[in-house]
């Protein structure tokens, strides 16, 4: 008799691990906007921008996987290892990714395709759409609509810039 059982975790823990990735590749999003326009304002190269948005990413990444393994340790009183690791790398993958974009923007300017200040413009804009399409996302899944979704999508942006803003300001 075959065995029909699905394996991995339960569809609410699955589900669980979509709602944190989404949250921290909307964050990841939000930080990459704040040092494209900190680097738009300042005096940088192209290898001091590709350097910082590498670092940066890397740097949040490291720093939810200490914060993940540290919580795992506290509550459960061991590491986290298999399923729970894999799902701390999972949902931490996109403060990673969030830097691809801007990165190739850079290399591209690197290679004079296109002046840094357009490259970094072009990243903040990238971040700024995808808030607005992660938005609008969320408006039409619960279901208000085309316009309601639109509107949320319009709202998340402007937050989402605020929030860039602030940590732009602030030198984050």
């Amino acid at each position: 008799m075959a065995d029909d059982r699905v394996t991995g975790p339960p569809p609410e823990r699955a589900e669980g691990a979509l709602v944190d990735r989404l949250k921290e590749r909307i964050y990841a999003t939000i930080t990459m906007i704040a040092v494209v326009v900190g680097l738009s304002l300042g005096e940088v190269g192209t290898t001091g921008a590709l350097a910082t948005v590498l670092t940066t990413a890397l740097g949040l990444w490291l720093a939810a996987f200490v914060a993940d393994q540290q919580a795992h340790r506290t509550v459960h009183r061991h590491f986290a290892t298999g399923h729970d690791l894999r799902r701390m790398l999972y949902v931490s993958s996109p403060l990673l990714s969030c830097a691809a974009g801007p990165a190739v923007m850079i290399t591209l300017a690197a290679l004079d395709v296109l002046s840094l200040s357009a490259a970094l413009t072009t990243a903040a804009g990238v971040g700024i759409a995808s808030l607005f399409a992660w938005g609008c996302a969320g408006g039409l899944r619960m279901g208000g609509g085309v316009l309601l979704a639109v509107l949320a999508g319009l709202a998340d942006a402007v937050i989402g810039v605020a929030v860039a803003l602030v940590k732009a300001a602030a030198g984050h």
